[in-house]
């Protein structure tokens, strides 16, 4: 499966197949998120939340890339993400593109 976040592939045409996406919600346990919080205090990396959100992405692209093999598709062009705040120290994470055919 070819991923890429432009509306083409070079030396390949294809049809569009439909929108496909992926979305997850994340959190960190409780001890995670008071040690984070004492990191705002001091500032710095929050390395924590940095792993929990590259953990989100990687599952959100996962289900975005299953749900377009499920159409027969051969890649997924303009791949874009979107987070979002859910609650205090949760967060959604959402991938979406257009899933193409090859002609």
């Amino acid at each position: 499966m070819i991923l890429v976040n432009t509306d083409y592939i070079t030396g390949k045409e294809f049809e569009m197949l439909g929108l496909v996406k992926g979305s997850t919600i994340q959190s960190k346990n409780i001890g995670k998120d008071i040690t984070q919080s004492f990191k705002t205090l001091v500032g710095g990396e929050l390395k924590a939340y940095n792993e929990m959100m590259n953990e989100a992405r990687a599952l959100a692209t996962k289900r975005m890339t299953e749900e377009a093999q499920s159409l027969g598709a051969d890649a997924i062009v303009n791949i874009r993400y979107a987070s979002s705040a859910v609650m205090q120290g949760a967060a959604e994470v959402i991938a979406y593109g257009t899933a193409v055919k090859f002609i």
